[in-house]
C-alpha cells in the first residue's frame, strides 16, 4: 500500500508538471511578449516540464528499479533544478538592459553553477554528499549543505541584484521577481537541513507562472499604451491635415479682396494666421487646453469661412461658459464639418450655431447647423473626422460626442466634458 507521504509528493509533482505545461501553452498564444522574453520563458517552462517529469520517473524507478539507474535519474533531477537560478540571473539582467555577456554578475552565478555541478558530479564517487542504501533509501552524507551552499549563494546575489537596481524595473517587473525568488530562497533553506525536492518542484514552477503572468501583464499593458499613443498621434495628424482646396481658396479670395477692400483683406490674412498658427501648435499639446484658445481658434476659422463665402454662411455664438478644458482641435473641426458639408450653391444659406454651458457632472458645448443632415453617417469622410475627436475625448478626458441628423433637419453635435474630482 502507498503511503499518503508519497500519494502527496506524486500529487505535488504531478501539479508541477501541469503548471509547466500551462505556462507553455500560454507563452505559444500570447502575442504581445517581445521575443527574448518568449525565448526564456519557453526555455524555462520546458526545463521545468523536463525536471518534473525526471522527478516522477525518479520516484517510479525508486520503488521497482536498480539502484545504480535511481542514481543516474536523481542526479539529473538535481542539475535540472539548478537550471531555472543561473537563468533568471541572466534574465533579470537583460530587464535591467545590462550587457548580459559582458556582466561581472553573470560570470560570477556561472562559476557558482560549475561548482554546483562539479559537487554533484562528485556524488558518483563519494558518500559524504549523498548516496542510496543497499535497500534504495536516499541518505544525505555530512557534507550535503555543501552541495546546496552555491544555489543559495547564486539565490542571494539575485536578491542584492534586485534591491539594488530596482529603481530601474516598474512595480510589476519588481514583485515578479520578488516572487520568483522568494518561494525558491525558502525552499532551498529548506532543502539544506532536510529533503523537500517535491516542495522546489512546486515552488519553482509556481514562481514562474506568477513571474510570467505578472511580466505579461505589464508587457501588454506597454503594448496597449503604445497603441494608444500611436493612435493619439495619428487622431492629431488627421485632424492636423488641412484641405489643400481650402488653403488656396483662401489665399485667392485674399488676393481679390485686395484691390476691393484692403483693410477687409488684411483681417482675414490675419485671421488666416492665427488659424495656421493653432493648427501647427496643436500637436504639440498633448494635453487638454482652456476653451478659450480652442475657441479662439474656431472663430478664427469660420471668419475666413465667412470672407469665402459671404452670404451663405452665418454663425451665432452663446459661449458665455468658458471655464473648462477639452483636447486641442475638438470644436474647430466639428465646425469645419459643418461647413464643408453645408456650405453649397445648390443649398440655401447655411446657419451654425455654438453654445456652451455648465451641467452638474460636467461642462457641455453644442455645435447645432441648418445643413441637410443625414440620416445615418454613411460619409467616410465625416465618420473619420468624428471619430478621431471621438476617441481623443475618451483618451484625454474620458469625455464623450453624440450626434443628432435627421435628413433636411440639420445635425447636432454635442461634447460633453465630465468634471475633474
Amino acid at each position: 500500500m502507498i503511503a499518503w507521504s508519497t500519494i502527496f509528493t506524486y500529487s505535488i509533482i504531478s501539479a508541477a508538471f501541469m503548471l509547466a505545461l500551462l505556462g507553455m501553452w500560454f507563452v505559444a498564444i500570447l502575442p504581445m511578449i517581445d521575443l527574448w522574453s518568449k525565448r526564456f520563458f519557453r526555455a524555462y517552462f520546458a526545463i521545468l516540464m523536463v525536471c518534473s517529469l525526471v522527478s516522477l520517473t525518479d520516484m517510479i524507478l525508486n520503488r521497482y528499479v536498480d539502484i545504480k539507474i535511481q542514481i543516474i535519474f536523481g542526479f539529473f533531477e538535481s542539475l535540472m533544478l539548478s537550471l531555472p537560478l543561473p537563468m533568471l540571473t541572466a534574465y533579470m539582467l537583460h530587464c535591467y538592459k545590462k550587457e548580459i555577456r559582458k556582466s561581472t554578475v553573470l560570470r560570477v552565478t556561472n562559476c557558482l553553477w560549475a561548482l554546483f555541478l562539479l559537487l554533484l558530479v562528485s556524488t558518483f564517487f563519494t558518500k559524504y554528499i549523498y548516496y542510496t542504501t543497499p535497500d534504495g533509501q536516499y541518505q544525505r552524507g555530512d557534507w550535503f549543505p555543501l552541495l546546496i551552499t552555491p544555489m543559495n549563494a547564486i539565490m542571494i546575489l539575485n536578491f542584492i541584484c534586485l534591491f539594488r537596481w530596482r529603481k530601474l524595473l516598474s512595480r510589476k517587473y519588481f514583485l515578479a521577481f520578488l516572487i520568483a525568488l522568494l518561494p525558491l530562497a525558502i525552499s532551498l533553506l529548506i532543502h539544506t537541513f532536510t529533503d523537500v525536492t517535491a516542495l522546489i518542484d512546486i515552488s519553482t514552477v509556481l514562481s514562474a507562472v506568477s513571474m510570467f503572468s505578472l511580466i505579461t501583464s505589464e508587457q501588454i499593458e506597454q503594448n496597449l499604451r503604445q497603441q494608444r499613443e500611436i493612435a493619439r498621434q495619428q487622431a492629431s495628424i488627421n485632424v492636423l491635415q488641412m484641405r489643400p482646396h481650402f488653403i488656396c481658396n483662401t489665399m485667392m479670395s485674399i488676393y481679390y479682396l485686395i484691390p476691393q477692400n484692403a483693410e477687409k483683406a488684411q483681417q482675414v490674412t490675419l485671421d488666416f494666421t492665427t488659424y495656421l498658427r493653432n493648427n501647427f501648435t496643436a500637436i504639440a499639446k498633448p494635453d487638454t487646453v482652456p476653451f478659450e484658445e480652442e475657441l479662439e481658434h474656431t472663430k478664427a476659422f469660420l471668419a475666413v469661412e465667412m470672407v469665402r463665402h459671404e452670404g451663405a454662411l452665418f454663425v451665432d455664438y452663446d459661449t458665455a461658459y468658458t471655464d473648462f478644458k477639452l483636447p486641442p482641435l475638438t470644436l474647430q473641426p466639428i465646425v469645419e464639418n459643418a461647413v464643408v458639408h453645408g456650405v453649397s450653391p445648390d443649398l440655401k444659406a447655411l446657419h451654425i450655431t455654438i453654445q456652451t454651458r455648465k451641467t452638474e457632472k460636467g461642462s457641455e458645448i453644442t455645435v447645432k447647423d441648418t445643413g441637410e443632415g443625414f440620416d445615418s453617417i454613411s460619409d467616410d469622410v465625416i465618420h473619420t473626422a468624428l471619430e478621431n475627436i471621438r476617441q481623443r475625448l475618451r483618451d484625454q478626458c474620458n469625455g464623450t460626442l453624440s450626434i443628432s441628423s435627421h435628413k433636411s433637419e440639420g445635425t447636432t453635435v454635442t461634447v460633453f466634458v465630465p468634471r475633474k474630482n
